[in-house]
C-alpha cells in the first residue's frame, strides 16, 4: 500500500475515534458523508483522475469508519441494571481480573449475567479476605455507578470512561461477599496470575519495604500499595511514568540485553535482538498477560526492531497499524487509557528521538551501554513530559535532575528485580543477595525521589494546562522530527 493511502486511512481512523470520544455525531450524518466520500472517491478515480482527491476521499471514509466504530462501543447500559441504581441488590458473578490490592483496600472485578444482559461491577472491599481470580461469588449492596472526582492537583479524573474502557459500568462498596466456589476462570491466565503472585511474594522476601513497592512498580506496574505521600512524591518529582505499566521500562531494559550482547564476540547479531524480545515475553507473563501488558510488549517489540534494524520509518508504519489494531478492538484506549497513551509517547521517542539526541551525550562512557541507556531515557522523557503536565496538572521544577540521577539506573534496578524473583523461586538463600543489591540501587533512587520532593518549590499545581498546548507541542516536537518528510509527503508527485 503506498504511503500516503496508508497514513490517509490510518490517521482518517484516529481523527474519526477521537473526535468521537469527546463529541457525540448523529449516525445519519456519519452515513451521509460515507456515502458523499464513496461518490466522491468513484468520481475522482474513473473519471477525474485526481489522484490527491482520491486520497482525501479515502480520509473522509476512513474518518467516518472510526467515528462508527466508537459508536458501535458507546451503547446505552442494560436497562435491567440502570432500574437497580441506587437499590440494594443481591448478585452473582465471577471475578474475571486478578484483584487490585490497594494501601487500604481491594478491588474486584465482577462479570455478572441477568436475563442474558452481561455487565461487570467493581467492588471494593477490605484485605481481610484473600480473594482470587476466578472464584464465583455471591454478593450483596447498594449498586451504583461511577463518578468523577477530583484529583489533589485540582483537574477532574474522568473515572466513568477510565473504567468503561474495560466494561466496567457500575460499582460496590464494601458489600457482602460469599465465595461459592474456586477455579472457573481460563485456566492459562490462571497460571499467569499464579506465577506472578509467587515471583512477587519471593521477590517481597527478599527486599524489604518500600523499596520492593518501587521495584514492583518499576518491572509490573504494580503501584496500587504506594501510599498516597509516596505516590505524591513521585508526582511531584516528575518520575510517576517509571511506575506506569507502559512499554517504556520494558524497552529500556530489553535494548539494554540486545545492545550489551551485540557487543560480545562471535555472538550473531539476531541472539540479542532475541534475547530483547524474550524479555518482553517474560515481561508480559509476569504481568498475568493482562492486555495492557500486552499492548505495552508490543509497543516495547516494535521499538526494540527499529533500533536494532535501524528501518525507523519501516517501524513506524508497525507502531502505527498496531496503534489503529488496538483502537479497533477498544477505542476508548485512544483517549481513556492513559497507559496505551504513555506507551505509544514513549515508543515514539525511542524510535525517532532517541537516534538524533545520541549526539549530545558523546561525554557519557560507552560502558555497559550507558551512552545508549541516557540517550534513550532522555528522549522518553522529553517526549513523555508535556503529556504528564497535561494529565497530572503538576509541573516538576525538579524533574530534569530527579530524572538525570535515575534513569541511568533504572535497566539495572529493573534487571536485579527479575533476576532476584526468578532465582528466589529456585532457592530462596540464593535470592537474598541479589535482593540486597536490587536493595541498595531502590534505596538510592528513593532517596532522591524523597530529597527532591521535600524542597519547597519541587512543584507547581497546574490543574488547567490546556489540551490545545499539549497538542501544540507534540506538533512541534512532530514537526521538528519529521519536517523534510511532511514536505516531501505533500509535495512529491505520486
Amino acid at each position: 500500500m503506498p504511503d500516503r493511502i496508508f497514513y490517509a486511512v490510518c490517521f482518517g481512523f484516529i481523527f474519526g475515534v477521537l473526535l468521537r470520544s469527546f463529541l457525540f455525531v448523529n449516525l445519519y450524518l456519519v452515513i451521509l458523508f460515507t456515502v458523499i466520500a464513496l461518490v466522491l472517491l468513484l468520481f475522482f478515480s474513473l473519471i477525474s483522475k485526481s489522484k490527491w482527491g482520491v486520497l482525501v476521499s479515502i480520509f473522509v471514509l476512513a474518518f467516518s469508519s472510526g467515528i462508527f466504530r466508537f459508536h458501535l462501543v458507546d451503547v446505552p447500559n442494560p436497562q435491567i441494571f440502570e432500574s437497580q441504581v441506587g437499590q440494594k441488590v443481591s448478585l452473582s458473578g465471577e471475578i474475571i481480573d486478578e484483584p487490585n490490592i490497594k494501601e487500604n483496600n481491594q478491588q474486584l472485578t465482577v462479570e455478572i449475567q441477568n436475563n442474558k444482559e452481561t455487565t461487570e461491577i467493581l467492588l471494593s472491599t477490605g484485605l481481610e479476605i484473600d480473594y482470587k481470580y476466578g472464584d464465583e461469588i455471591n454478593f450483596t449492596g447498594t449498586l451504583k455507578k461511577p463518578e468523577n472526582f477530583m484529583t489533589d492537583q485540582g483537574k477532574e479524573f474522568d473515572y466513568i470512561n477510565y473504567l468503561r474502557k474495560d466494561g466496567i459500568l457500575y460499582v460496590l462498596s464494601y458489600p457482602k461477599i460469599e465465595i461459592v466456589s474456586r477455579g472457573n476462570g481460563n485456566f492459562l491466565k490462571s497460571i499467569l496470575f499464579s506465577a506472578k503472585e509467587k515471583f512477587l511474594e519471593k521477590m517481597n522476601l527478599a527486599i524489604k519495604a518500600p523499596e520492593n513497592l518501587l521495584m514492583g512498580g518499576l518491572i509490573l506496574g504494580e503501584k496500587a500499595a504506594f501510599s498516597q505521600e509516596l505516590r505524591q512524591s513521585f508526582v511531584n518529582t516528575g518520575t510517576i511514568h517509571i511506575v506506569a505499566l507502559s512499554g517504556y521500562n520494558v524497552t529500556i531494559v530489553a535494548e539494554w540485553i540486545m545492545k550489551l550482547f551485540a557487543k560480545v564476540p562471535y555472538v550473531p547479531k539476531n541472539f540479542g535482538i532475541s534475547l530483547g524480545i524474550l524479555s518482553v515475553i517474560l515481561f508480559i507473563i509476569m504481568t498475568g498477560g493482562s492486555s495492557t501488558a500486552v499492548r505495552a510488549g508490543i509497543m516495547a517489540t516494535l521499538a526494540l526492531v527499529a533500533r536494532a534494524t535501524g528501518r525507523n520509518y519501516d517501524v513506524a508504519r508497525a507502531l502505527i497499524l498496531a496503534c489503529v489494531v488496538m483502537i479497533l478492538l477498544n477505542p476508548f484506549l485512544l483517549v481513556f487509557d492513559v497507559s496505551f497513551q504513555l506507551s505509544f509517547i514513549a515508543t515514539f521517542a525511542v524510535i525517532f528521538l532517541a537516534p538524533r539526541i545520541e549526539k549530545y551525550f558523546r561525554w557519557v562512557p560507552e560502558t555497559f551501554q550507558l551512552r545508549d541507556i541516557v540517550s534513550v531515557t532522555t528522549a522518553a522523557y522529553i517526549f513523555v513530559f508535556p503529556f504528564i503536565l497535561y494529565k497530572m496538572g503538576n509541573l516538576s521544577l525538579v524533574a530534569l535532575p530527579a530524572n538525570v540521577l535515575i534513569l541511568p539506573f533504572i535497566p539495572f534496578t529493573m534487571m536485579l528485580g527479575f533476576i532476584t524473583g526468578f532465582v528466589g523461586l529456585l532457592w530462596y538463600g540464593l535470592a537474598v543477595p541479589m535482593g540486597f543489591i536490587s536493595y541498595l540501587f531502590l534505596h538510592y533512587e528513593l532517596s532522591i525521589i524523597n530529597f527532591f520532593s521535600s524542597l519547597p518549590f519541587a512543584a507547581l499545581s497546574l490543574p488547567n494546562f490546556p489540551l490545545f498546548l499539549t497538542i501544540l507541542i507534540y506538533i512541534y516536537f512532530s514537526y521538528r522530527i519529521f519536517g523534510r518528510n511532511i514536505k516531501n509527503f505533500f509535495m512529491l508527485p505520486f
